[in-house]
């Protein structure tokens, strides 16, 4: 007697299972149908960078009538008396942020799960939450209002610790501009960023604590031992993915801060194409900036997920 065909079982198998979870199948397929129309559609649109669709009134014209200029306007963004600067500043304050913002939600995270008062931990992870559901255009006039030098809080606070001997205005400033971004990124997102890391806490079995606890291990122990070992996949991933980001800045953010007095230090690639892209309109120029940027993340990701499988024996997939 023949076997079945175990390719024909194996699809069997998949359309039944179809059949048997066809609502979850289909909420998923809507996510896959969004993407492919949100993120891949819009990939057409590369082909501009290639062309020479500066200053064009249609672009869906420009995609197939625009002469090609090959990398024409990658040399020209590479030669813009700009370019070192504006890579310098958003390099450097990605890396600043990479080095303070990315552990602070691991840390806040492991501070409220060894809160035991279940009311006042609620409460502190709903006023940590409240900031991220602020636009940054209403968070970061709230901000400009506290640096104020006339009705702000902050510069008098400063005169009266006798850290500054004038009021001077902190935004005008191209040195305080760094830590302004680093300050108001960690009190908007620090709460939103720990939630993640609190629900791998959570799933993490009690017993280990139990034990540990038992074998005579202190609090900072287990955190150490337990707590961190526990969640380190979850830590690899979006460290991976915040490496992939470092050509990538939060634009409503910088934008809100941003003026022309801090332009040295506040400049950086997402702030120059909006500027350059929209306002100019040189599309194909702004658009080849774009590729740069996402060629170097897709470096940045395969290369930080291949040192971190042989390093820590673990990457983002």
């Amino acid at each position: 007697m023949l076997s079945p065909n175990p390719i024909a079982k194996s699809r069997t198998s998949l359309f039944l299972r179809f059949l048997k979870q066809w609502q979850i199948q289909v909420m998923a397929l809507l996510g896959v149908v969004f993407v492919l129309i949100f993120n891949y559609a819009p990939m057409f649109g590369i082909v501009i960078a290639f062309k020479k669709a500066d200053y064009s009134v249609n672009l869906m014209r420009s995609l197939t009538e625009a002469p090609w200029v090959g990398f024409q306007y990658f040399r020209e963004f590479m030669n813009d008396y700009q370019f070192r600067d504006i890579l310098l500043n958003t390099v450097g304050l990605n890396l600043l942020q990479l080095a303070i913002n990315f552990p602070a939600p691991i840390l806040f995270a492991i501070l409220i799960n060894e809160i035991m008062h279940k009311r006042f931990k609620k409460i502190v992870q709903s006023i940590s939450y409240f900031p991220h559901f602020i636009s940054w255009i209403v968070f970061g006039g709230i901000v400009i209002n506290m640096l104020s030098v006339e009705t702000g809080v902050v510069v008098s606070g400063l005169l009266k610790l006798g850290i500054i001997s004038e009021p001077v205005s902190l935004l005008g400033e191209p040195g305080a501009f760094w830590p302004i971004i680093i300050i108001t990124s960690i009190i908007k997102g620090l709460g939103w960023g720990s939630i993640i890391y609190l629900a791998a806490i959570t799933s993490i079995d009690p017993t280990l604590y139990e034990a540990a606890t038992i074998d005579g291990a202190g609090r900072f122990r287990r955190i150490w031992h337990i707590t961190l070992p526990s969640i380190a996949g979850t830590i690899i991933v979006f460290f991976l993915l915040s490496v992939s980001n470092l050509l990538n800045s939060s634009f409503d953010q910088l934008w809100v801060f941003q003026t022309p007095l801090n332009l040295e230090r506040s400049e950086v690639i997402d702030t120059f194409v909006y500027k350059i892209g929209i306002t100019q309109m040189r599309y194909s120029y702004t658009t080849a900036v774009g590729l740069f940027k996402s060629v170097v993340a897709l470096v940045l990701l395969v290369s930080g997920h291949l040192v971190s499988k042989k390093v820590a024996g673990r990457g983002i997939f």
